[in-house]
């Protein structure tokens, strides 16, 4: 690992000094080496930390000189799973740890990938900011607005590299969304909607039994009140108000990134969010909603709508409509415009149903890793995790407060309104 400590070394000795923010991206990639291994830990080891970020990037290993050295986890189980994963891949396990701060502390990781509870994403991000390693790390980037601007301004004083877990803004098809939707085809836009739908709320499938001496419980629970271990609570994190907000933040995310993406939009005015739990009432008592709806209003002159019904998987929808013509992209991988819906009166060059075309770009993960290397910034960087969060996070207090909430750009602040 001799290798790994040296080039550390190095990092924080260039981020703590000027020189390094006047360093050119090739000299950089100079300085770290072309042949020198990247040496990434992995918080979190359930399915996104494992069959996500590990498998994510390990599908690069052919064309990208990395190794994942050091895995983190709560539970035992899933410690053993990923450094097993490791000694599969590389000949050797990484070095395993229930606590994130043993990870983090570790002078030869370069990079941390994060995907641990939503309650910890700020916990977690703001430690690897302040060690001065890069990072990916999951959405939603947190659940309070306090905790994501101590997470956000440690990484922007750190200058570090972030990728953002929103990899839909990494698809082709979306690319060449964004590049289409720029030309003004679509007319003047006043609504973009997504409807998400499902069966049962994606919580459950979660849910297993996980016994009491193999979890690190305090190192779960982070700053949340201690309480005897719930296998429940532990497993099913994602259906508690406690540990995530639902649907909104969970995969509205996603969408929200995209709109800010594609439109260039960066923060709403106002949000508006009602829900509640009117299927899935059972022993579980799960307290994230499993129908619920947010509206927001964009100072570039437009509604945006997310809902997501746990009750029926039917009625999917994502457009976006302008009074020239609407932008299906309910199809991830092949969104359509048309002149569907358009203004009469307006004789628009749409005609009949057109692919989008695609542009081409890196997966999430490779941009990620070459990023690591060039030092450039990632196509999820931090401000659109900001943005993302803010927006969720003032549909969650609307929905708790029933009342409207607006954002103040300037003072960092929601508030009712």
């Amino acid at each position: 690992m001799e290798g790994f400590y040296s080039r550390r070394k190095f990092l924080k000795t260039a981020t703590a000094g000027s020189a390094a923010l006047a360093l050119s991206a090739a000299s950089y990639s100079r300085v770290l080496g072309a042949n020198e291994r990247i040496s990434i830990g992995q918080i979190g080891c359930g399915g996104r930390g494992i069959g996500a970020h590990m498998a994510g990037v390990h599908a690069h290993q052919d064309t990208q000189n990395f190794e994942i050295t050091a895995v983190c986890d709560p539970w035992r189980l899933r410690q053993e799973e990923a450094a097993a994963k490791t000694k599969e891949w590389y000949g050797r396990e990484a070095r395993k740890f229930s606590s994130y701060r043993d990870l983090v502390s570790l002078e030869d990781v370069d990079a941390v990938m994060i995907a641990s509870p939503d309650h910890l994403h700020t916990t977690h991000l703001e430690a690897v900011a302040k060690a001065g390693k890069d990072v990916y790390c999951e959405k939603p980037l947190a659940m309070r607005l306090e905790r994501l601007k101590a997470a956000c301004d440690a990484v922007k004083e750190a200058n570090i590299v972030v990728q953002v877990g929103t990899q839909l803004r990494s698809y082709p098809t979306f690319a060449g969304c964004q590049k289409l939707y720029k030309t003004g085809i679509l007319g003047t836009v006043g609504r973009i909607e997504q409807c998400r739908n499902g069966e049962r709320p994606y919580w459950y499938q979660y849910v297993k039994d996980v016994k009491a001496e193999d979890v690190d419980w305090k190192e779960f629970l982070g700053d949340r009140p201690n309480r005897p271990f719930d296998p429940l609570l532990y497993s099913g994190w994602y259906g508690y108000r406690e540990f995530s907000d639902g649907p909104i933040p969970g995969q509205g995310s996603h969408f929200i990134d995209l709109v800010h993406y594609i439109t260039g939009a960066k923060f709403a005015t106002h949000c508006m969010c009602m829900g509640g739990t009117f299927t899935w009432k059972d022993e579980h008592n799960f307290t994230c909603p499993d129908h619920v709806q947010a509206m927001w209003i964009y100072p570039e002159g437009f509604m945006v709508s997310y809902s997501q019904n746990f009750g029926n998987g039917s009625g999917n929808s994502f457009k976006i409509f302008g009074d020239a013509g609407v932008l299906d992209m309910v199809k991830w991988n092949a969104p359509i415009l048309t002149a569907e819906g358009a203004n009469s009166k307006k004789k628009g060059p749409i005609r009949g149903k057109n692919p989008v075309k695609e542009v081409e770009r890196p997966d999430h993960y490779l941009d990620w890793l070459q990023c690591l290397r060039t030092r450039k910034t990632c196509n999820a960087p931090i401000d659109a995790g900001y943005q993302h969060a803010v927006a969720v996070i003032m549909a969650m207090r609307s929905y708790d407060a029933g009342q409207r909430m607006v954002y103040d750009v300037e003072a960092r602040e929601i508030r009712p309104g």
